[in-house]
């Protein structure tokens, strides 16, 4: 019964990252615009360290057969290929005045559903290892802020009125709950160790299609290495934390 609560409370606390969007309502957009693309450097990092640090091996380590671990890595890469390819949605790290094509409820009901996959994921890790649940926690809340505010931005471009914006996109990342207790209540039914390679296939797919493309379309140098350095220090968060837990 413990993993329920550890399921239910880390899913509404990361549902709670949809009113990043209050955060531009006090802070100008040039500002906000030297901090978000740092920030998204450090969730690519974060997101590559733990599928490669975290999740994989501690599939294997559970008894998952390499060649299955490694083809449930790729399930969830094409998983979220298959997303972007068919409902035309991707992760957005830019500011309201940067979006171009008005799309709002596309990207909330696919906001949703990555919602609704990232909290099987969380779920799927708490159910496997209390510690594992907690780091792939951080690990999804490092890219939620970004893409909040990105989804936030979106819903303003597309005329939505910010308390409007900021509603509806809450009720779109209530869906991770809605993922969590899915496969809290299903756990009989499915192998949990094969969750956690899909989980690190979305992660890797999040890191190199949708957030690092973001971050190389810079021209100054200086910027380039900070958010190198930024994405280094991400993967470096959960090295570190790997090796504290173990």
């Amino acid at each position: 019964m413990i993993e329920f609560w550890w399921i239910l409370g880390s899913s509404l606390a990361m549902s709670l990252f949809a009113w990043a969007g209050l955060v531009t309502l006090f802070f100008k957009e040039s500002i906000l615009k030297k901090v978000i693309l740092p920030l998204v450097a450090f969730s690519a990092g974060a997101l590559l360290g733990g599928a490669f640090l975290h999740m994989i091996p501690e599939a294997i380590d559970k008894g998952g057969m390499i060649s299955c671990v490694f083809l449930f890595v790729l399930a969830g890469f094409l998983t979220f290929l298959f997303l972007e390819e068919f409902i035309s949605w991707h992760h957005c790290h830019r500011m309201p005045s940067e979006h171009k094509h008005p799309v709002g409820y596309l990207i909330l009901v696919a906001d949703g559903l990555h919602n609704f996959l990232g909290g099987i994921a969380i779920g799927g890790a708490f159910l496997v290892n209390i510690k594992l649940g907690i780091i792939t926690w951080i690990v999804a809340a490092s890219h939620e802020i970004p893409q909040e505010l990105g989804d936030f931005g979106i819903l303003l471009h597309s005329n939505w009125k910010k308390e409007k914006a900021l509603i509806y996109n809450f009720i779109s990342a209530l869906t991770i709950v809605v993922g969590g207790m899915v496969v809290y209540f299903a756990r009989d039914f499915i192998n949990l160790i094969y969750l956690l390679p899909f989980a690190a296939g979305n992660f890797i797919y999040i890191a190199t299609s949708d957030l690092i493309p973001e971050i190389k379309h810079n021209t100054n140098h200086k910027e380039n290495i900070l958010h190198f350095f930024a994405l280094v220090a991400g993967v470096a968060l959960l090295w570190v934390i790997k090796s504290v837990i173990t």
